[in-house]
Parts: C-alpha cells; structure tokens; sequence
C-alpha cells in the first residue's frame, strides 16, 4: 500500500491461512513488513500465502501453533523474535463460531470453548508480545472483534458476540495500561465479509443480508486488510483504544 510508513517492521499474525488473515499478511508482505503467519490447522492454504508474500517482495515464516494453548503461543513469539529479531505488530485475527447453540441447550465445554479461541487467545497472544515491545518502547496491536459485538450476533450466536465484545473491552483496557509504553491498541470490527468464515459459520446467503447493509454489497478480505495495515503503521500513531467499524453501513455506532 503505497505511502503507509512501516519503518523495517516485523508483524505477527494469527490465523493468517485464510480470509482476513491471509489478506492482511499479504498486504503487510507488500509494505515491506517481515510477516510471521500462524496457522493451526490449514497448513495447505497457509504454504499458499506465504508464497503470495514472498511474491510480492516481502518476507515471510510461517509458525503452526493453537493460540489456545499459551505454551504454543510462547513458542511462537520466541521463533518470531529468533528470526526476525523483534516484533512491532501484532495482529490477533485467529476466531471463529465454532459451533451455533441455544442457549438453553449450551453447555460450559461449548462456552469455554468459543471463549478461548475468540477472547482468550487475545489474552495469551498479547501477553506475549508485550514485553517485547515494551522493551523498544513501540507496538503495534490490532484486535479482530465483529459487528456481532454490537448488534448481538445472528441465529443462535450469542456466546460469539459475547467473545467479540470481550475483545473490545480488552482493547481498551491495554490501550489505556500500554500507552505510556508506546504502545497502541486498536480492534476493527467487520460486518459482513466475503471470506470461508461465512461457509463454516452457516451463515447461508449474503443476499439476506443485503437490505441491511446500505452500500448494498458484502464486504472484502482486502477491504478489511487495508484498515489493519493503516492501524499497523506509524501512520496511526495516535490512535489507540479505539474500535473502527468495516460494515458497509450496516452498523452506525
């Protein structure tokens, strides 16, 4: 993205095989960012961004780990800083529904289980990083919540909304404990957009959800991407605490 400042920078980011995440690496790869992409499980799709980094003339490493679990995530913020030296960006986009439940019929395994991908791994991640950047007196991190965070989610996903809304409060309470440290705190939360997390989400057609989205059109992946790179770079330097809406219209809060 022609004339955002990176400045030599090193980004991390989760659940970087698909979607948001994998659009965000790449438009990262295109800025010069050394970009570190984590994946768990689609190691096949993760292969293929890395490629489209190093094609676009960036620099990349690909890490396979469960941001569930802070064992891993250690370990991977360690491979980051071992390769790259540092780490200046950290974006925490790894998420999911997992699964669509009543909540008469939810149980405390389906609860615990959306929190920890959603919302504790936003936790652990950050955790991490932050006495990293601490030490440099310069971060960067930007939280991937969701327009359900502010209009309770759809069918049967209130837990979801539940966890994207934790990551939003969370946002701001780092903001607010890393400023004085250079450090800047940021989440972007997308309305409908045009990535597999529709399919997996059971979310059906996006037509449904076109009269309620004034631009009349989903959203994109680079579209999104684009927003995260800005918050990314020392562009936004003084931007912190806040949660920047990608929805077409959908949400105007």
């Amino acid at each position: 993205m022609p004339g955002l400042n990176f400045n030599d920078r090193v980004a991390l980011i989760t659940g970087a095989s698909t979607g948001i995440g994998a659009s965000t690496a790449v438009r990262m790869g295109e800025c010069g960012v050394k970009v570190a992409l984590n994946y768990f499980e689609s190691q096949t799709e993760a292969k293929k961004v890395a490629e489209s980094v190093e094609a676009s003339g960036g620099v990349s490493l690909l890490i396979r780990a469960d941001v569930r679990n802070a064992g891993q995530v250690s370990e991977m913020v360690v491979r980051t800083v071992n390769a790259f030296g540092k780490i200046d960006i950290l974006v925490n986009n790894a998420g999911g529904m997992v699964k669509r439940v009543p909540v008469v019929e939810m149980d405390d395994a389906t609860w615990d289980e959306v929190m920890n991908l959603n919302l504790r791994s936003v936790f652990y991640c950050s955790r991490a990083v932050v006495p990293h950047m601490i030490g440099r007196k310069y971060g960067r991190i930007i939280n991937v919540s969701s327009v359900a965070a502010f209009m309770g989610g759809g069918r049967n996903a209130a837990v979801y909304a539940a966890s994207k809304a934790g990551i939003n409060g969370l946002t701001k309470g780092l903001a607010k404990e890393l400023a004085p440290h250079g450090i800047t705190v940021n989440s972007v939360a997308p309305g409908v957009i045009d990535t597999p997390f529709h399919a997996r989400a059971e979310t059906g057609s996006y037509d449904q959800f076109l009269p309620s989205i004034p631009m009349n059109r989903v959203g994109t992946a680079d579209e999104v991407a684009s927003l995260i790179a800005y918050l990314a770079s020392d562009d936004s330097s003084y931007i912190t605490g806040s949660v920047l809406h990608v929805n077409g219209g959908q949400y105007l809060g």
